[in-house]
């Protein structure tokens, strides 16, 4: 025994509209993905693909830029592990910019708590990285709490050290 369930106008009518806009959202999130999924630079003009090996590159991602001396060269098109679980980022460099094999890679960030981005060192060599080459000198990212507990065990050996030295020489007074 179903009992078949009727709907007013108005109810239809809210129906079709919720509807309406539900697959609305949905297209506008789906262009949104397909939109991101590609990698374009600003800048028109040829680019060629050199490899960076890393050992870690915490906060770097896809679509990040690449700089030389400030300025803006390319953008990282590629991430993946190779088989010793390094990771591999593809960089997609400026055709005119020609860099020395010797140069570096080094992710840093622009201030404290600022997005990462790949800073290249210029090597002096006067053979220059060839498309698909890769660099010879790498640098992985600062991750931040490391470096902050470096810094608290730095001062806490310090203060340990103090301690003893102040007992040392209150042990010397009292034995004179």
């Amino acid at each position: 025994m179903l009992i078949k369930e009727t709907y007013s106008r108005e109810e239809t009518k809210y129906l079709k509209i919720g509807f309406g806009v539900a697959l609305g959202i949905l297209a506008i999130v789906l262009f949104w993905i397909s939109a991101n999924n590609s990698i374009s630079h600003q800048e028109k003009g040829s680019y060629y693909p050199v490899l960076a090996r890393f050992n870690r590159t915490d906060g770097l991602l896809v679509g990040d830029l690449v700089r030389l001396a400030g300025m803006n060269v390319g953008k990282v098109v590629d991430a993946r592990l190779d088989e010793n679980f390094k990771a591999v980022m593809t960089l997609e460099i400026k055709e005119d910019v020609k860099l020395p094999d010797d140069s570096s890679a080094s992710i840093v960030s622009s201030g404290l708590m600022g997005a990462k981005y790949i800073e290249i060192e210029p090597g002096g060599s006067e053979d220059m990285i060839e498309p698909n080459g890769e660099f010879a000198y790498t640098q992985d990212a600062m991750v931040l709490e490391e470096l902050l507990d470096r810094i608290v065990s730095i001062g806490k050996a310090n203060r340990n050290s103090e301690k003893k030295e102040i007992n040392n020489s209150t042990e010397e007074n009292i034995n004179e």
